[in-house]
C-alpha cells in the first residue's frame, strides 16, 4: 500500500516543541496554517487551514534549532492517523503529517544553510562545522544515498 505524500506552504503556529523518545530520538512537534484566498463573484474569500506536524530524529532537531512561530516553510511527508484517549477517557482521531522533509520558503525570504557534520554512528552532531565540512577520507562515513558526493 502506498503511503499518502502531501506538500505544505504555510506558515507556524508555534515553535517547535522537541522531545526525546526512551531511546534518544529526538521529536519535533508544531502546527502550520495554510491559507488558501481566491477570489468569487468579486469578492476575496479566505480560508485558513492548520495542520500538525511531527519530525523525528535529526530533522526535528534541527527543525527545533532553526524554526519559529510565523515563519514560513514548506513540509514534504507523509499522512498518519493515530488513536489516543483523553483524560477524561474519550476516544480521538487524529490526522498528521509526518515530515519526510522541511525547509524555508524562500518566495519572500532569504535563508543561510549551515551544513552540520555527521558522526560516522549516522546521529547528529552539534560540534560540526559548517558547509563544506569534511569528506568520507575526512573521518565522516559515505552517505547512503549520495556516498563521498556532496548532496549540495
Amino acid at each position: 500500500m502506498a503511503d499518502s505524500t502531501v506538500t505544505i506552504v504555510g506558515n507556524l503556529t508555534r515553535d517547535p516543541e522537541l522531545r526525546f523518545t526512551a531511546g534518544g530520538k529526538g521529536i519535533a512537534s508544531f502546527g502550520v496554517a495554510v491559507n488558501r484566498r481566491w477570489q468569487a463573484n468579486g469578492e476575496w474569500q479566505e480560508k485558513v487551514s492548520f495542520f500538525n506536524v511531527t519530525a523525528w530524529d535529526t530533522l526535528g532537531e534541527n527543525c527545533a534549532a532553526s524554526l519559529t512561530k510565523g515563519m514560513r516553510i514548506i513540509v514534504t511527508g507523509r499522512l498518519e492517523q493515530r488513536e489516543y484517549e483523553t483524560k477524561e477517557g474519550e476516544k480521538r482521531n487524529v490526522v498528521e503529517i509526518v515530515a519526510d522533509e522541511i525547509g524555508p520558503s524562500l518566495r519572500w525570504a532569504r535563508a543561510e544553510v549551515e551544513r552540520i557534520a555527521r558522526d560516522s554512528g549516522g546521529g547528529s552532531s552539534s560540534s560540526g562545522s559548517a558547509a563544506g565540512a569534511g569528506n568520507a577520507a575526512g573521518g565522516r562515513a559515505p552517505d547512503p544515498v549520495y556516498g563521498d558526493e556532496e548532496p549540495f
